[in-house]
């Protein structure tokens, strides 16, 4: 009988689809990754390594946040190469569009671009980085391009947490760019700030009300300010944005990094004003090293991220303890009724766990 008939008969048999990228191979062990492999495919800038790693990160396993660590710890001596920019702005201000064009003119530039998002929204909404990633068609598609959408389901430590350890990911795999989207509002800002080297915040044409609604501590946070959708009608308001802005950042305290606070307008649509904001990035790159500041800073958000993962990981300890698991809805219901005092609850629950902990 032939090969064909054989396989004709018994399908089964027939041969599996070869892999999506044949060089990759991750030898299995009883069901687990090879972390080397995968180190050294990320070292080898090979993207389904890189997902995969991420995924181990983005797991709330106890098995895969172990693994997880260990490939981050042996990427961590590749990783610290890269220029790390953040981007926020109001809803509909145009940030998906601004990225994807401002990533494809950094590949032109010779650069590789990766782009993660910091979403808490997404406990309630599932996110937006998604359908985000379908609209930028050009970059999602580029060899020299990222996209990683946010976990969803986690809170705001956990999800910037996360991110920080797929940054170091991404620059172990070659990645000298990454942008890092705010998708919500709020507290995601801060956590984004922590973690990249330039911010940028994306406004929309109109003074006045734009200067009210914004909250001063984002601005303040900003080290470029960036009038997105100057164009046709639009490009007058721009122009008067720029210059309201261009007198307002005169008044926030001086940045501790010595920089002064640039404020421009683009169009991602048109895909013009690019080049000001590389010229912006570069520039605040060449200022900030030849002071210090920008290791400073580096060591700084270093510090802080190993305090910020202690909370974490204290908190998760803290509620999933027995006691604790088992005092707490008791304490609620009496908290609800009115029968019971919060702080004092709070206290019981908290002098409970501390007894169980002792030595």
């Amino acid at each position: 009988m032939s090969k064909s008939e054989k396989e004709q008969k018994n399908p089964s048999q027939v041969a599996p689809p070869k892999a999506i990228n044949p060089r990759f191979k991750v030898k299995k062990r009883s069901g687990a990754l090879d972390i080397q492999k995968l180190v050294e495919g990320i070292l080898a800038r090979d993207r389904v390594a890189l997902g995969q790693a991420i995924t181990l990160v983005e797991s709330t396993q106890e098995k895969h946040r172990k693994q997880a660590q260990d490939i981050v710890q042996a990427c961590l001596q590749h990783s610290g190469k890269s220029f790390r920019m953040g981007i926020t702005g109001p809803p509909g201000v145009g940030k998906s569009t601004f990225i994807e064009g401002h990533g494809n003119y950094l590949i032109e530039q010779g650069h590789r671009v990766a782009v993660l998002a910091v979403d808490p929204s997404s406990q309630v909404s599932k996110g937006s980085i998604l359908g985000d990633k379908t609209r930028m068609e050009t970059l999602s598609t580029h060899p020299s391009a990222f996209i990683r959408p946010s976990p969803a389901k986690d809170s705001l430590g956990g999800v910037a947490q996360k991110t920080r350890e797929t940054i170091l990911l991404c620059e172990a795999a070659g990645f000298d760019r990454i942008l890092i989207e705010t998708v919500g509002v709020g507290q995601s800002e801060i956590a984004v700030h922590s973690m990249v080297d330039f911010f940028v915040l994306l406004l929309l044409p109109g003074a006045g009300d734009e200067l009210q609604g914004i909250k001063r501590g984002v601005v303040e946070m900003a080290d470029l300010l960036l009038v997105n959708k100057a164009e046709g009608d639009r490009l007058k308001l721009a122009r008067a944005t720029r210059k309201a802005y261009r007198n307002a950042v005169h008044l926030f305290p001086a940045k501790t990094s010595g920089w002064t606070v640039r404020v421009e307008t683009c169009s991602a649509l048109q895909k013009d004003g690019f080049d000001r904001v590389h010229q912006a990035g570069q520039q605040f790159l060449r200022e900030t090293r030849g002071t210090g500041h920008f290791e400073r800073n580096r060591q700084e958000q270093a510090k802080y991220w190993l305090h910020e993962t202690l909370k974490q990981r204290m908190l998760d300890h803290f509620f999933e303890h027995p006691q604790v698991a088992k005092l707490l809805p008791e304490q609620e219901e009496l908290v609800i009724l009115q029968q019971q005092n919060p702080f004092l609850a709070a206290e019981l629950i908290l002098a409970a766990y501390l007894r169980e902990e002792k030595p």
